[in-house]
């Protein structure tokens, strides 16, 4: 019980509080709900209880995959917060689907909704909240990659490096990226509705939504697929081949691996050098590329091979070879 309390301790911040905060917002949608019978309420509703089931799920699978490596499970469990965001995103495409399915029955048959101001007041709490973990989940992501900036980067500059971010982070962001947007799609359809007749708008706003929903659904799936399988971190990958290159005792390299393993980086690398060099030689040059690789953002674990150099040049396919490639006397 102690470790599982210290590893829920070490989980994803972000998500853990954006799933308090829809959970909030989820019983206060369902309130206006129950007592106006606002369609677009209901859209809402049923995307902040996808986003809190959705973001609890994620804390928990982030919490779990900081687990140390086990003799049944020597390579750890790092990918289990992508296994995580893979079930989660299914709860998301259920509520997606009943929220398209209750919009489009409005259109067909429009109901007056009643309770105006107690929509508009509920709608305006959950913008303001999820715009606020919005905000968060935006300052996350610049701290994950590094990058400090102003006041406003959580929502500029963190689109640019959103592909970099954790897992989680990147979830909460995309997912309260949609809910902030659809509280006030939401917003703006019962005030069309109210004031000029059109009730059909709510109906319109609940597909909206839901399509949104589905939007998130698809791109989290497909990010966390490639994460679950073991994907390349292209970027890191010449980044590292660059620095490794420049150490002078390295000749080639024969083969460079770096594999996103959840919210770290894995790092297989086989470096050729020359044959002459002695045990303690080849030992002390381990160590120094090995502390190298490992102050690099992200990588927690790496696997340091050596091979005689062959003279023949091995490492020339990268895509950016300008970063790799290196004329040596």
């Amino acid at each position: 019980m102690g470790e599982l309390f210290r590893l829920l301790k070490g989980g994803n911040k972000p998500s853990l509080l954006a799933a308090v905060v829809n959970t909030i917002i989820a019983i206060l949608k369902g309130g206006a709900f129950f007592f106006t019978g606002n369609v677009a309420m209901f859209a809402e509703m049923m995307h902040s209880i996808g986003d809190a089931a959705n973001q609890f799920f994620v804390y928990i699978g982030s919490s779990l995959s900081k687990k140390a490596p086990t003799p049944r499970f020597p390579n750890g469990f790092g990918r289990l917060v992508n296994l995580v965001c893979l079930g989660a995103v299914i709860i998301v495409g259920i509520l997606s689907y009943e929220t398209i399915i209750e919009g489009w029955h409005h259109i067909q048959h429009p109901t007056e909704s009643t309770g105006v101001a107690i929509t508009l007041s509920v709608l305006a709490i959950a913008i303001i909240l999820e715009f606020a973990v919005l905000y968060k989940a935006g300052k996350e992501i610049l701290h994950e990659v590094g990058i400090k900036g102003t006041a406003f980067s959580p929502l500029t500059t963190s689109f640019t490096h959103l592909k970099r971010a954790k897992p989680a982070t990147k979830l909460v962001f995309m997912e309260d990226l949609v809910a902030t947007a659809g509280g006030i799609l939401a917003f703006v359809a019962v005030l069309i509705s109210h004031f000029t007749g059109f009730l059909q708008a709510e109906g319109i706003a609940s597909i909206m939504i839901g399509i949104m929903m589905f939007y998130v659904v698809g791109k989290v799936f497909l990010d966390n697929a490639r994460g679950a399988l073991g994907e390349t971190d292209e970027q890191m990958l010449t980044h590292i081949a660059h620095i490794v290159s420049e150490n002078p005792h390295v000749k080639d390299i024969q083969k460079l691996e770096v594999i996103k393993e959840g919210e770290y980086l894995h790092v297989e690398i086989i470096i050729e050098i020359d044959p002459q060099y002695s045990f303690a030689e080849v030992d002390d040059i381990q160590d120094k590329i090995k502390e190298l690789i490992l102050n690099q953002q992200g990588v927690t674990d790496i696997t340091i091979s050596f091979d005689e150099d062959d003279g023949i040049r091995t490492w020339t396919e990268h895509r950016d070879q300008r970063t790799v490639l290196k004329t040596r006397d």
